[in-house]
């Protein structure tokens, strides 16, 4: 990697000022003569006409570019050798460092100040509130779309339900799973008193954003030819017209997440949690309105619905955009796409797409396991409705799991480990506390929710006695998915990923079939499936994080992965520097 002068202090149009120590011998007593003896005549009032000056300024330009030309090819070289010097000095430095506060380092681990806690408490709610908030106002938008698809009629409504969750599981889960792979990057950089920093923001975005325009390609192109997809598995002709439709007509939402859900990200790793709360519910309170006039007024139908959905993404994203373009708080800007380092964002995005996803996509094949069992009807409905309740449960741990990743991440990147344990530690309390609430209030409520969503004795009757089990389950799922957010905001999310595998497909999809179907526990045996790989997967991230975490290396982790990429923005901007020299004939 050839660098520029800058970082060593010397131009590389004036010779003069390269240090000798880059120069081999004979060289460096030519430059010492040019310097002392040649260049002295630029003062005088002889001319360079006379031809012993004239040869010697032949002489001193060839020197020139000769020069130039050796420290082109061996700069490297001696770059490396420099950054040997300095890393070396600097792990002296780290392991003297570390061997002087061993003690103070283990008292720090043992126990926090209660002070310490309450703040780390403040800081985290103030975070994970508004979007808790703007997590539920995207459930209620959910919500109005089903309740207008309700309204235009049963075929309506099962179309439109077979579309959103292929949509769910093949679209919004991945865009979100790969948006999530900014959270480590974001947060490491903006907690770090790099110079470079907000430079490293904006890059990593618009790197997002260019990986999530790519995956949409494939996935439009799924959702394009959804309605002979389902035919061939063997779905109802009619549902699945509908579901094509409403499919079709979604296409262009996903351009928006393409930029919505990497914004989303690169604004909470800087704490800013508020003003997405605002334009979340300034955009959902249009969604009535759109959906009546869409729907009710123009008649529109299944594609009203479709069309109001995409218009409130935009208007999020246009909310977004607006608030930090007028405000300029946080620095927006754009630059020219470079590719350097995408390799590795691609990585982290496939590594946190497929940790939520496996969990996200379990839940449908649950749903479709359901539709095998002695009374499909009634177990696919009282599936449907557990899911919905999960799915509002859900929002809370998934608010603490995107602030802890953001807390943990600034902690890293500033070199601050011990905090990074513990705002882990504070995030897992409180999802314990949340994982507690949802035992109580579903072993308490469930006679009454369930009459929430139907009239129907049997099917109030089968989601009220399978409450307290999705209770339990809610007790393991709130700390592993907080859990998995501490892993993402650590640049480990292939760890989640994996014990997402192991636990849902490997132990809870096994016991869910067995007693399902072979024991014949029947609807229940899935939600005790569900149940064993919660259990599995809280024991398995706890155990990663509370245990096999090492704070310190993690941090130190960070700070490398920082000078990296600094590394490669400089080189970026070095060579933009040196096209710009050349076309303007340097």
């Amino acid at each position: 990697m050839w660098c520029s002068g800058k970082r060593l202090g010397f131009s590389k149009r004036d010779p003069s000022s390269i240090p000798t120590t880059v120069l081999p011998p004979l060289w460096k007593r030519q430059m010492g003569a040019m310097k002392g003896d040649l260049w002295q005549h630029n003062g005088d009032t002889k001319s360079y006409d006379d031809f012993p000056y004239k040869i010697n300024f032949i002489f001193i330009q060839i020197h020139s570019h000769l020069l130039n030309l050796y420290v082109r090819v061996n700069y490297s070289t001696f770059n490396d050798k420099l950054d040997n010097q300095v890393m070396t000095k600097l792990t002296s430095t780290s392991q003297l460092n570390n061997n002087n506060n061993n003690n103070n380092n283990n008292k720090a681990k043992a126990s926090f100040t209660t002070t310490q806690v309450i703040d780390e408490l403040k800081e985290l709610m103030s975070m994970a509130i508004p979007i808790t908030a703007m997590n539920l106002l995207v459930f209620l938008r959910a919500v109005v779309s089903v309740l207008f698809l309700g309204r235009l009629g049963s075929l309506e409504l099962a179309g439109g339900s077979l579309s959103l969750g292929f949509t769910n599981i093949t679209g919004y889960s991945v865009l979100v799973g790969l948006a999530s792979g900014l959270e480590p990057v974001c947060s490491q950089a903006y907690g770090s008193n790099n110079s470079n920093k907000w430079e490293l923001l904006t890059v990593s975005l618009t790197r997002m954003v260019a990986i999530l325009f790519m995956a949409t390609i494939p996935i439009s192109l799924l959702w394009l030819n959804l309605e002979p997809i389902m035919l061939l598995m063997g779905q109802d002709a009619a549902i699945t017209s509908m579901a094509a439709t409403y499919c079709m007509y979604s296409v262009p939402d996903l351009l928006t997440n393409c930029l919505l859900q990497p914004l989303r990200v690169y604004l909470r790793s800087q704490a800013v949690t508020k003003p997405m709360m605002w334009c979340s519910l300034i955009a959902v309170a249009f969604h009535v309105p759109l959906n009546y006039v869409l729907v009710v007024v123009l008649r529109y139908g299944v594609c009203g619905v479709a069309v109001a959905s995409v218009l409130t993404n935009l208007n999020m994203l246009v909310l977004m955009v607006g608030y930090v373009w007028v405000y300029g708080k946080f620095r927006w800007s754009w630059r020219v796409m470079d590719w350097v380092g995408i390799g590795e964002m691609w990585k982290l995005s496939l590594a946190s797409c497929m940790g939520i996803c496996l969990e996200w996509w379990w839940y449908e094949i649950v749903t479709v396991i359901a539709g095998y069992l002695e009374n499909p009807r009634l177990a696919v409905a009282g599936t449907g409705i557990l899911i919905q309740t999960t799915s509002l449960m859900y929002t809370v741990p998934m608010a603490l799991a995107g602030c802890v990743s953001a807390r943990v991440g600034n902690e890293l990147g500033a070199g601050r480990p011990n905090k990074a344990r513990l705002a882990a530690l504070v995030a897992l309390a409180c999802a314990l506390v949340v994982g507690f609430i949802n035992i109580i209030w579903t072993i308490v409520f469930r006679d009454k929710w369930s009459a929430l969503f139907t009239h129907d004795d049997m099917l109030r009757s089968l989601v009220s006695s399978v409450m307290p089990i999705m209770g339990l389950c809610e007790l393991g799922n709130c700390p592993q998915t907080t859990g998995c957010g501490i892993l993402r905001g650590s640049a480990r999310p292939a760890v989640g990923a994996r014990i997402n595998l192991g636990s849902f497909y490997f132990v809870g999809t096994p016991v869910a079939v067995g007693l399902a179907f072979y024991y014949k526990v029947g609807f229940s045996g899935l939600w005790y499936g569900l149940l064993s790989a919660q259990l599995a997967c809280v024991v398995s991230v706890l155990y990663s994080v509370l245990v096999q975490t090492d704070w310190e290396a993690e941090a130190l982790r960070a700070e490398s992965k920082l000078t990296n990429c600094t590394s490669e923005l400089e080189m970026v901007t070095e060579h933009n520097d040196v096209a710009k020299d050349r076309e303007n004939g340097f």
